[in-house]
């Protein structure tokens, strides 16, 4: 089976992959192709000028019925006949007619699509013995071939003369002489004397032929250690990984749709000093003291205020950033980007726009008028829809309005607030969303009272906890704090260290907030009871002072139940800003990216690494050089919605320099938490210290069912360690990665000397990991359980109202409007809600956890058993997860808002379903 890996068009099209071969050999995402006999065979002239396709290894068949094989057959004159699936550009780009017509006009003059085949067994002496090349086949009948509206595959028949001296064919060459670009998909032969049919998976754009210096060559899907690779074939592999590198490419250059350059460079595109100093922001990575993983260079040249600052696109064109072509978003997924993406139109509004939209005021009066978001939505005023439709491309314009129900700025209910509308205010669900919300990462086990601090006493002072034993010893159900620290019965969410040294520079904004710790107990049933919070400032004097901290404990009776709902609001907006920054972007996107990069420019298509990681790495550099245009920008929407606001990215990167690799493991961060603690007789080897926490329970679940997987594939390849050591691509990808792709962590200890057979499996179980069950359990939550702001708020306006001013008389009066006034700001909650919206969505083309785009990602029988016993241990997790939700005496799987814990349920349909574990991070 060959694989071709490579993209070549300007929006890859990524959906799951129905490899035709011919009417009898239909295949789908849950079927296995039919495994044929080896027999030689081959086509008579008669067959080759048959109009309609043969069946299946018709000559192979017929052999079999005549119970005979000619031990020497007669080669001369035969034909080997083959099927291409492809998708034209104008399926792909509005219709292009104009493309189509003018390649139809290239095929009139003589231009056409030839391949060649590629011996994996002959070499060819006169070229220092690569792999024989055989004669050009062409595609049939392109101009006649109708492209059709609906799934745009259009198959055409080649036709190839079989040469002896061929062989086996390992690979292809592949030309395009017409004037547009095209989606290849899957390329199958039959009855190649020796080895019956094979199947070519492509899954590549290929761009026309003057667009590249080096031909396109497909490999056959089987796999190879860098050692094993047939000699005819090792040249073209090594040639082929210098192309993905750009070894031979101008760096200074801009890279092009068509260019298929893999290399790195800083995060030096976030800011925009050319639009005024306000818009300037430092560069991530590079320096000590602001490191970051690196991204995927795109050659934009600098602009013009700082040469150090790589120039922006207009946000109209952010689509169109550059990111090698394979890993473009499809067309389904790129559609609902642009048709729920309209709910974001605030942000590029001029200001009296904006006022259009929102009318006079910027804050919502009372909790009604928040949901009426769900209930009628919000109409666009006549004076932004010109400045839209002036603004962008009428068939831009045509796909953003498009007539499919869903009207403008109106949101679906978030899941928090279906069942009940006041839920979310109690104490138990605030707590329970610390195990099974969006952010069940931060919480610990407390092993120390009061809390320290481990910021440099000489530098922030004495910042140590001031909540003291009089503020919770009374709820410890008569435990003294020293037993219930013994009995793991204390647990912290402590945003206070990481948020001290910014907090200063952040209260200069709009944003005036607090840095928080929260006390937590355990009580009897498993549930999580707030027993204080302490809210802190820097000390007015200097940070050298300390900080000055106030602690405050629940009521739920008058103003002090008010100001209570406020602690926890100031808590949740930290949380908020640390999911997202931390947990979510910094920990998953940007962590993963290098991976990516070092995986496609060291590790060939056939290396067994390279299949096994590569569906984890679907789509992520587009969805993170995307973000960089319009998330994580200078004045982007993170900045606008998250309350560390310019400071954002910037607080990541400091939040950097403490993420080790190791441990990303889940079950060595839960140890590390004090959640969980090493127990070989439990099934995972820990044994949780709060039984009911939903993430944790089900987490184990899934990192165990990937590790067994991962175990099974690299030991069917590598049989030792010396193997793993010897591998000479691995180990470049596995430096490159430490010294390029993290490269401000090089001389980390740390870092898996990559060295043995338990490494390997480590560090791919937590790549995949990190890709898929983790990012599915940060992610898709978000709008279940933050699109109604006012339960999780991401940003504060306003301090904590001190007593004898207007601000506390209005908390008396009018509870609600001054939360509002606090937390929920008109624009920047119409934002925020859309943009997690957006995250929260699963497209129609998403691959889940288990899942291949084709049956044919490998020619290795066994390998194809273990990945169905894996895909079969997840439908199991599936169950199980199913009736967990049902016991009664697992509290914190539904809480007070009857939310079922289902973030890491393996699968899921299209859309907003708060569920589904998605194979990459690619939104």
């Amino acid at each position: 089976m060959l694989h071709c890996k490579h993209l070549l068009s300007p929006l890859s099209f990524k959906r799951k992959v129905v490899a035709v071969a011919t009417p009898n050999n239909l295949t789908s995402i849950n079927h296995r192709p039919l495994l044929l006999p080896k027999l030689p065979g081959f086509l008579s002239m008669d067959d080759v000028t048959r109009s309609q396709p043969l069946p299946l290894a018709s000559t192979a068949a017929k052999a079999s019925q005549n119970n005979t094989i000619d031990p020497h057959p007669n080669y001369e004159g035969m034909k080997i006949k083959g099927r291409v699936v492809l998708m034209k550009k104008n399926v792909l780009d509005l219709n292009d007619l104009t493309a189509s017509v003018l390649d139809r006009v290239e095929e009139l003059v003589g231009k056409a699509v030839s391949l060649q085949l590629i011996s994996s067994v002959n070499g060819d002496p006169e070229k220092g013995s690569p792999g024989k090349v055989g004669k050009p086949a062409y595609l049939e009948n392109w101009i006649t071939t109708i492209t059709p509206l609906t799934a745009g595959d259009s198959a055409f028949d080649i036709t190839f003369d079989w040469d002896e001296e061929i062989g086996v064919p390992g690979a292809f060459i592949i030309r395009n002489d017409h004037h547009s670009e095209f989606y290849l998909k899957t390329l199958t032969l039959e009855d190649v004397p020796g080895e019956g049919q094979i199947h070519f998976v492509c899954n590549s754009w290929v761009y026309p032929a003057d667009k590249y210096k080096k031909d396109r060559i497909f490999f056959a899907n089987k796999t190879y250690l860098s050692s094993d690779t047939p000699k005819p074939l090792q040249k073209f592999r090594e040639e082929e990984l210098v192309n993905l590198r750009g070894d031979d490419d101008d760096k200074t250059r801009e890279l092009q749709e068509w260019d298929r350059v893999y290399d790195y460079a800083y995060y030096n595109d976030l800011g925009n000093p050319d639009k005024g100093q306000e818009y300037a922001r430092p560069v991530l990575g590079g320096s000590s003291e602001f490191p970051y993983p690196r991204r995927g260079r795109t050659g934009r040249p600098p602009t013009e205020t700082d040469p150090n600052t790589e120039s922006q696109l207009k946000l109209i064109m952010s689509l169109n950033i550059y990111v090698p072509r394979d890993e473009r978003f499809g067309p389904l997924k790129l559609s609902d980007l642009l048709a729920y993406g309209l709910k974001t139109i605030p942000q590029v509004l001029k200001p009296e726009l904006a006022a259009l939209l929102v009318g006079s005021h910027n804050e919502f009066n009372n909790m009604q008028e928040v949901l009426k978001l769900y209930e009628g939505g919000i109409e666009l005023p006549d004076g932004i829809l010109k400045y839209i439709r002036d603004s962008i491309h009428e068939e831009l314009f045509k796909e953003l309005f498009r007539t499919d129900g869903e009207k403008f700025l109106k949101f679906p209910v978030p899941q928090v607030i279906q069942d009940n509308k006041s839920a979310w205010r109690t104490d138990e669900e605030f707590a329970r969303e610390m195990l099974a919300g969006v952010n069940p990462v931060a919480i610990r086990r407390l092993q120390e009272f009061p809390p320290a601090s481990k910021l440099d006493q000489k530098a922030y002072g004495d910042q140590t906890s001031q909540i003291t034993k009089e503020h919770i010893e009374h709820n410890l159900k008569g435990l003294s704090i020293d037993e219930a620290i013994k009995n793991n019965k204390l647990f912290i969410l402590d945003h206070h260290d990481e948020l001290m040294p910014y907090l200063r520079r952040i209260n200069t904004t709009s944003t005036k907030t607090y840095s928080s710790r929260t006390l937590l107990f355990l009580e009897n049933d498993g549930t999580l009871k707030p027993l204080a919070i302490e809210l802190s400032l820097p000390h007015p004097d200097g940070d050298q002072f300390g900080c000055i901290s106030k602690v405050y404990t629940p009521s739920s009776q008058g103003v002090e139940s008010s100001i209570w709902q406020l602690a926890k609001a100031y808590v949740n907006v930290n949380d908020s800003g640390h999911h997202q920054l931390i947990s979510h972007w910094l920990k998953t996107h940007a962590v993963i990216e290098p991976f990516v990069i070092a995986a496609n420019r060291q590790l060939s298509v056939l290396h067994p690494i390279h299949k096994l990681l590569h569906p984890h790495f679907r789509e992520t550099m587009n969805a993170n050089a995307i973000a960089r245009e319009v998330l994580t920008n200078a004045g982007g929407i993170i900045e606008e919605t998250v309350f560390p606001a310019k400071f954002s990215m910037e607080w990541s990167s400091v939040m950097y320099k403490n993420w080790v690799f190791p441990e990303q493991a889940l079950p060595v961060d839960l140890i590390k938490r004090g959640m969980a603690v090493e127990d070989p007789k439990s099934s995972h080897s820990v044994r949780l210290l709060i039984e009911d926490y939903p993430y944790a329970a089900d987490g184990l679940e899934i990192w165990s069912a990937i590790k067994t997987w991962v175990k099974e594939y690299c030991s069917f390849y590598y049989r030792n360690d010396e193997m793993v050591q010897n591998d000479s691509e691995l180990q470049s990808w596995w430096k490159e990665l430490r010294e390029e792709g993290h490269g401000d962590k090089r001389d980390e200890p740390w870092w898996p000397k990559m060295q043995t057979c338990e490494e390997l499996i480590e560090s791919c179980t937590i790549i995949i990991w990190l890709s898929s069950a983790y990012h599915a359990a940060i992610n898709y939550g978000q709008y279940s359980i933050g699109g109604y702001v006012p339960n999780r708020p991401t940003i504060s306006l306003h301090f904590m109202p001190e007593e004898g001013t207007p601000e506390y008389e209005e908390l008396k009066t009018n509870p609600d409007k001054a939360f509002l006034k606090t937390f929920t700001p008109q624009l920047q909650t119409l934002l925020g809600m859309a943009s997690i919206e957006i995250l929260s969505r699963h497209p129609v083309d998403e691959l889940y956890l288990g899942q291949r785009g084709t049956p044919e990602w490998t020619t290795d029988a066994n390998m194809l058993q273990a990945s169905e016993d894996f895909r079969k241990k997840l439908e199991g997790i599936e169950k199980r997860i199913i009736k967990m939700n049902k016991d009664e005496k697992l509290k914190n799987r539904v809480g007070p808002a009857k939310i079922p814990y289902t973030l890491l349920y393996p699968s899921s349909e299209p859309g907003l379903t708060g569920k589904g574990i998605p194979s990459s991070v690619n939104i």
